[in-house]
């Protein structure tokens, strides 16, 4: 874990459980693309640029989870460097309460108020072309999380994030965190037709080939979509078709899958009504979802 692996020119990724992009420009100088989840995976990154004698300029943050921007205080204070983040994903990266806020729908207990949701807060700026090195360009990716993006380096290396998942991680979450389905469906379509010299996703393997894992990734949305869509086969509430889908696909119910599954759920749910599929009647004091 944290083995720095090359896979291009200047290109690098450090393997841990959200991988983190290294690019080398100018000889000493590193940009990262996100920190690690937290102050001991800043570390050890701070160890691997001490080892080569790199020097740290830039974070390039995808987008504001925790597991992503954990590292991003300790790796400031340590080296001065600057931070970026895009559009929506920079207020959360500053004031870092916002997502278990905004996963609860109110202020959020205890329980969720720690750094597996709620990173330290970071000096982060607005991302901005300018603040990229020579050769890279920004990706939209959006749809796992508001504003969310990748970056292809000029050594043809894409630096995916979180807009698609593993087989593994697919079979053992079964449903993974989406915050807009269309807009994720849409970024899944552009990604499996994308080609690059290598793709480095945030929670798969490295691969030349990402069109396989991104029809995967879609095959698993419409599949959750059609549970969601027999369920509502007769009205349900919310916190039925949720304790349905978490018996259906054996899954644990605690704070955090509540609050991270829900929320998914509910995209789901604005999705379907969106489209027409369902409807959402208030008559009786209780939301009901049913199909239409």
């Amino acid at each position: 874990m944290y083995e720095l692996v090359k896979v291009g020119s200047n290109s690098y990724y450090i393997n841990c459980p959200a991988k983190i992009g290294l690019y080398l420009d100018h000889d000493d100088e590193v940009y990262l693309v996100d920190s690690g989840s937290d102050k001991d995976a800043g570390r050890k990154v701070r160890q691997i640029l001490e080892k080569n004698n790199w020097y740290l300029k830039v974070i390039l943050n995808t987008h504001s989870n925790a597991d992503h921007i954990g590292g991003n205080r300790y790796l400031q204070s340590q080296t001065d460097c600057k931070i970026y983040a895009p559009g929506i994903d920079c207020d959360f990266t500053r004031h870092p309460l916002l997502e278990p806020s905004f996963l609860y729908g109110g202020y959020p207990p205890k329980d969720l108020r720690h750094k597996f949701l709620m990173a330290q807060e970071s000096d982060a700026e607005y991302l901005n072309a300018e603040a990229l090195p020579g050769g890279m360009t920004i990706l939209p990716l959006p749809g796992h999380f508001f504003d969310m993006v990748g970056y292809r380096d000029a050594d043809d290396v894409v630096y995916l994030a979180d807009c698609l998942s593993s087989k593994e991680t697919l079979d053992k979450y079964q449903i993974s965190f989406i915050y807009d389905v269309a807009a994720y469906l849409n970024t899944l379509e552009t990604v499996k037709t994308l080609k690059a010299t290598m793709f480095v996703p945030a929670h798969a393997e490295a691969t030349n080939d990402i069109a396989p894992l991104a029809q995967l990734n879609i095959d698993k949305v419409h599949e959750i979509e059609e549970k969601i869509l027999l369920l509502c086969r007769e009205p349900l509430c919310f916190e039925h078709i949720l304790q349905k889908l978490f018996n259906e696909y054996g899954l644990t119910m605690n704070f955090e899958q509540y609050v991270l599954v829900g929320s998914t759920v509910r995209s789901y749910l604005a999705w379907l009504k969106d489209t027409g599929k369902i409807n959402v009647d208030f008559k009786s004091g209780l939301p009901l979802w049913a199909h239409t």
